[in-house]
């Protein structure tokens, strides 16, 4: 036979050792080169630069003529 538990644990006990397993929201920085919100110490989505200076290239997207 298996062990079993001597006592019923409370559903506190349960959320107490599953609080740090929450989704949390991620903090948000502010470009410095295009004022756009982006994830810290990471290269900006938007303008492709990084601690100042451009580290890659972002492709504009071509307007088609109508």
């Amino acid at each position: 036979m298996a062990p079993l538990p001597k006592k019923k644990y409370p559903k506190a006990r349960q959320g107490k050792r599953r609080s740090h397993l929450g989704v949390k929201v991620p903090a948000l920085a502010n470009c410095p080169q295009c004022h756009n919100p982006k994830l810290p110490h990471r290269v900006c989505p938007t303008c492709g630069s990084y601690n100042g200076r451009e580290v890659i290239e972002i492709a504009t997207p071509k307007k088609s003529q109508s």
